[in-house]
């Protein structure tokens, strides 16, 4: 009860001195409420940034191990020259990955060509994507189909002319009309229609662009495109109960170096890749940005906290009176220290509330593919910065005015 009447007599006494003030107050604020909106502005921008990228990546899949050349490793010193001679995944490979392991949901293989040109009847598409890809490519990565069905086994078993066409090639090739069930040719062999992907849109890290792409039987796709320097990928997906995937990692590299016949004494000529290897890349990255950009921003906090302390140190001059008198009716020394911690909290609370507005505001700005949120976490941070500001910053003024001798203070003009 003692600590409610304190909070509330503090915040009038506060709140009466900011009125009393309010140019003052305004030019005090403004300090906090720069300091706050830079650093949540940096911290905002760069967890959106964040957030955007791992978004982008969900293409990769989780519990998913792609086996392929080269390894994902992020650094500047990359041993390109100890992995450009290592043999490509094949699709004799995959058969005995899809016959062997048991740990495993679904095992797929898919390659990829670009800059196609597909045409039905007087329309033409150019600059699209062909995927070949096996049956359990659903498995390993979503396929968001909007209108129609996947492929069948026997569909992709038999190599038959069948495709899942994106969004935009449905608009261009079949404009105002049902695209299930149409044909459309690539390099001359007509591929019927079985569905259309829901739209995607664009995305800030790229990914497979499934608006300008189709998805065909892997077998059609070697028939046209498979050459020596094709690069398909073989990806397997993980049981939910394979903790860490430390198990199919395992039984994919006996498997793999049991089929090339590497001995014992000799290196993976192959690599196993996870999308948490990119993930954990990118958290490091904006790790060191979040610290660099929160390291900047607080100077501008700091510059606001001396603002405030100024602030606080002019309000107890000109009170010292009121302190007085408030002493020789019986104010204990943690009530006078209690006001003027408060007011000085409250005044960076409300400059802070206004900065984090201000970022809030600010997210509705649209940019591109780029999403900008602004989280509960950083709203709390953004809060608990102003708290900590004001503490730090009304300490010492709140210590002298609990500090002053009645009889002085009263007699002081």
């Amino acid at each position: 009860m003692l600590f409610l009447q304190l909070t509330f007599e503090s915040f009038r006494f506060a709140w009466h001195a900011l009125k009393s003030n309010l140019t003052r107050t305004i030019l005090s604020l403004l300090g906090v409420t720069v300091g706050i909106f830079a650093i949540i502005a940096v911290f905002t921008i760069i967890d959106s940034l964040e957030k955007n990228i791992r978004d982008s990546m969900a293409f990769l899949g989780d519990k998913v191990i792609y086996v392929q050349k080269f390894p994902w490793v992020f650094g500047p010193n990359y041993p390109w020259w100890k992995y450009v001679n290592r043999p490509m995944p094949n699709v004799r490979e995959f058969r005995f990955l899809e016959r062997n392991l048991e740990n495993r949901q679904g095992v797929a293989i898919f390659d990829f060509k670009s800059n196609v040109t597909f045409r039905s009847g007087n329309n033409s598409i150019e600059g699209s994507n062909v995927q070949g890809v096996s049956y359990d490519y659903s498995i390993v990565s979503e396929v968001p189909i909007e209108e129609g069905r996947y492929f069948s086994i026997q569909e992709v078993d038999a190599a038959r002319e069948v495709a899942v066409i994106g969004f935009n090639i449905a608009e261009s090739l079949f404009p105002n009309t049902d695209p299930i069930g149409k044909t459309f040719k690539i390099k001359g062999l007509p591929f019927k229609v079985i569905a259309v992907m829901e739209k995607q849109g664009s995305s800030i890290m790229g990914g497979p662009d499934y608006d300008n792409t189709s998805l065909i039987p892997y077998g059609a796709f070697s028939k046209m495109y498979t050459t020596r320097w094709s690069q398909p990928l073989i990806a397997v997906k993980g049981l939910e109960t394979d903790e860490g995937l430390m198990e199919l990692e395992s039984e994919i590299t006996g498997l793999m170096r049991s089929r090339r016949g590497l001995k014992p004494t000799q290196e993976d000529n192959f690599a196993l890749n996870r999308p948490e290897m990119a993930g954990n890349a990118i958290t490091s990255v904006f790790g060191v940005i979040n610290f660099a950009g929160g390291f900047i921003s607080f100077f501008s906090i700091l510059v606001g906290g001396f603002g405030i302390a100024n602030i606080m140190f002019v309000s107890v001059k000109e009170r010292t009176n009121i302190i007085g008198i408030q002493k020789s009716l019986g104010a204990k020394n943690y009530f006078i220290l209690f006001q003027f911690l408060f007011e000085a909290v409250f005044l960076c609370l409300l400059g802070g509330g206004v900065g984090i507005l201000i970022v809030y505001l600010l997210t509705f700005i649209p940019l591109g593919s780029l999403e900008v949120i602004l989280s509960f976490k950083n709203i709390m941070i953004g809060l608990g910065l102003s708290s900590i500001i004001g503490v730090l910053a009304g300490i010492i003024p709140a210590f002298v005015a609990a500090r002053l001798d009645p009889v002085i203070a009263i007699r002081s003009k």
